[in-house]
């Protein structure tokens, strides 16, 4: 009888590991309505959210080890000095209706995303020549992709494009990946169920993933988000501002953690676009260069790292953050804050003080407004801050605070705007990940965007670098036009660049089987994996 209290606490254990894979329903947040539930046209972080939690891959790419790994696909290989690539698929796959997925379904897949009326931003990534991509299926479970020329980081690129199916009923909304969605209310939830054919299994031969759901609830203000956490009414927070941070980690230290440097980058720009209805004076600042280099220089980084963000972000350098450290050209470094140096650029660009008021040669007051987004405080006191730097130099600055789609709107559709404040989340730490950002023929080439040809000299070369590493095979070849391309940026400014965050989470005592990775998603990225121990246990 005295072995009894050692048999219950193994009983006891036991059913704690049971407990802790026993299903329930995973609740976090997105910051808006998503833009667009088309799998191939990820355009904001809540339609990027659902596409990778419902997206199955031919592989995957470890958000800890940097490693692709089999997902849909068992093998491939590259050949043809990254003309070609073959795969090899798993079998016995359904989508989330019980459609079975064939080779069929990739060549599908691959012509709906390199559709240039689509725009995707995906397929932009495998455009490295002209011509067609072209598919040959070798046989149900055989495929190969052929490109017009060589695709840099060929495989890892497929990490970011979910299998559609070519027969299913439900056409694209049919998931191959751990979860479909299953309810949609707008402004309130999207509630995604696990896909009852989803193949993977655990190291006990259990099916995957142990969730029954995921709640993913809209919410915008950041406050509200982390009150609910406290309440235990969501699990996680995949993105944190850095005073809420402080503040969870004043409740439960345990529940909260900084990850590192991140590939999360704040950044300024102005609008250069033709289209724009801005006057043409104010366009005229925007288009020189000493101008962007005289804001970049009257704006402290420094400033912005401790105050703002607690010390949980550092000066950015310029394109890439030295979380991507293959990447990442060292040689650069942080645009120094250094007011005095500003106003002698301005001053060679023709601008004068008159009474502690920056003027141009037409005697124009240099005034001009940011837009951002709203309930971002971070962002909002980022944007305070460079209004009372740009001050200092005479500069008038108006900050305009705006509702997600109206930002976008402005950005990408109207151009009415003069400067904007975001920031940009770099999930593929490859170059060829950015094509849409660089090219200037691009729509996300966001200070002019959509270009018939190139604007400007140093935009034309950006270009050339930009398909040169692309199609090169070397990979080293590759580092010195991307480190290029890098040092342009830094040169001309299109993009101001201003910290690189770090990577602050929350993940709730009951959420099991989490590694938090400084790599998007942070928090979620081994979704299938993820178990909830009751509260009350």
């Amino acid at each position: 009888m005295r072995r009894l209290p050692f048999l219950c606490m193994a009983l006891l254990l036991t059913c704690s590991a049971m407990l802790a894979q026993s299903g329930g329903e995973l609740r976090f947040c997105i910051p808006s309505e998503p833009n667009t539930f088309n799998p191939l046209l990820p355009q904001e972080v809540s339609s990027g959210t659902i596409i990778y939690l419902t997206g199955g891959v031919l592989l995957r790419v470890n958000r800890i080890t940097q490693e692709p790994q089999p997902e849909s696909a068992t093998a491939w290989k590259v050949l043809d000095g990254s003309k070609r690539i073959r795969f090899q698929l798993r079998e016995g796959l359904r989508f989330s209706d019980g459609t079975p997925f064939s080779a069929e379904d990739v060549a599908y897949t691959m012509q709906k995303l390199m559709d240039p009326e689509l725009h995707s931003p995906t397929g932009d990534a495998f455009r490295s020549g002209e011509g067609k991509v072209m598919t040959h299926v070798l046989s149900p479970l055989a495929v190969e992709i052929i490109f017009p020329a060589p695709v840099a980081n060929l495989a890892k690129l497929f990490d970011a494009v979910p299998m559609l199916s070519s027969k299913s009923p439900q056409k694209d909304m049919a998931a191959l990946g751990p979860f479909y969605m299953a309810e949609h209310k707008a402004g309130s939830y999207i509630l995604l169920k696990r896909n009852p054919y989803y193949w993977k299994k655990d190291s006990n031969g259990k099916q995957l993933p142990y969730l029954d759901a995921v709640r993913l609830e809209i919410e915008l203000n950041k406050e509200i988000e982390a009150l609910r956490f406290s309440r235990g009414e969501i699990h996680m927070i995949t993105s944190l501002q850095p005073d809420i941070f402080e503040t969870l980690a004043s409740q439960n230290v345990s529940q909260v953690q900084d990850a590192g440097v991140s590939t999360y980058t704040e950044f300024l720009w102005f609008n250069q676009s033709p289209a724009s209805p801005i006057p043409a004076y104010k366009r005229a600042w925007f288009v020189s260069t000493q101008f962007r280099r005289a804001i970049s220089e009257a704006v402290n980084r420094a400033d912005m790292a401790r105050i703002i963000f607690h010390g949980h972000a550092q000066p950015a350098v310029g394109a890439v953050s030295p979380a991507n450290k293959f990447w990442f050209n060292s040689k650069l470094k942080s645009h120094p804050y250094d007011p005095d140096s500003a106003l002698r650029r301005l001053q060679q660009d023709g601008f004068h003080l008159e009474n502690g008021v920056l003027r141009d040669k037409a005697g124009n007051q240099v005034e001009f407004s940011i837009i951002t987004v709203a309930a971002n405080h971070a962002r909002e006191s980022m944007a305070a801050m460079i209004q009372q730097d740009l001050k200092k130099v005479g500069i008038k600055v108006n900050v305009v605070t705006l509702d997600f789609h109206s930002v976008i709107e402005r950005i990408s559709e109207t151009f009415n705007y003069e400067a904007c404040l975001l920031g940009l989340l770099y999930s593929d730490l490859d170059p060829n990940g950015v094509m849409n950002v660089w090219l200037s023929s691009e729509s996300d080439h966001q200070w002019n965007p959509k270009q018939k040809s190139p604007a400007t000299p140093w935009e034309a070369e950006i270009d050339r670098l930009m398909r040169a590493q692309a199609s090169a095979g070397d990979e080293r070849k590759r580092k010195e036009f991307w480190d290029r391309v890098q040092e342009i940026a830094w040169e001309q400014e299109p993009f101001i660049y201003l910290v690189d965050k770090h990577a602050l989470v929350a993940i709730s005592r009951n959420v099991k089987n989490t590694q938090p990775s400084a790599l998007h998603p942070q928090t979620y990225w081994n979704v299938e994996q993820l178990a909830l121990e009751p509260a009350s246990h």
